[in-house]
């Protein structure tokens, strides 16, 4: 389903535009994504809506059939990427498991601030991006992904997602659309 509405209060949740991933391979160019993304971060705060800035700094514990992609995280990994250009009155969330909301304050942050949608961007598609948006939904929040504003390192899982998984989870859209529909949001008496 293509976006039709923002709610009264929405937030902005970015994931792992950290330094880290995005000097990694991805389906579509993360000059584009982070452009999107920081794009959407600007128009989130200059209507004093909520920014939620995730980074990764470790993986999930448990045993997989694939290895990690990172044994070691470098220095620096962490970082978000400076076009962000986070703000004092961003929320930070450092997570260890896929999700943004495993094992964080996310969801406490959202409900005292009386959030009840969530827009998602970010790396990757069909990890960090999917897990947050599944456990957001499943928490009761309304779900926009932002198509544009994502990539994965993995073209088929990135399209995976958008096409088959999104649209059970939420809406979605592009920029352009979600930021039409803050500013006519805001016009609204």
């Amino acid at each position: 389903m293509t976006i039709t509405l923002i709610d009264q209060t929405p937030a902005l949740i970015v994931i792992d535009l950290q330094k880290g991933i995005v000097s990694r391979p991805a389906a579509h160019p993360i000059g584009e994504v982070v452009k999107h993304a920081s794009a959407l971060a600007d128009h989130f705060r200059q209507r004093d809506l909520p920014v939620v800035l995730v980074n990764v700094d470790a993986g999930a514990p448990g045993r997989t059939e694939q290895p990690p992609r990172v044994a070691a995280f470098p220095s620096g990994w962490t970082e978000l990427v400076p076009e962000l250009n986070q703000q004092s009155q961003d929320h930070l969330v450092t997570k260890h498991t896929w999700g943004a909301f495993t094992n964080t304050d996310l969801e406490a942050h959202l409900k005292e601030r009386g959030v009840t949608q969530v827009v998602i961007a970010g790396v990757a598609t069909s990890a960090g991006v999917e897990s947050t948006a599944r456990h957001a939904h499943e928490l009761g929040f309304n779900v926009v992904l932002a198509i544009d504003a994502m990539t994965d390192t993995n073209p088929d899982a990135h399209d995976n997602s958008v096409r088959r998984i999104f649209p059970r989870l939420g809406e979605t859209g592009t920029t352009g659309e979600i930021i039409d529909l803050l500013a006519n949001r805001s016009a609204r008496p």
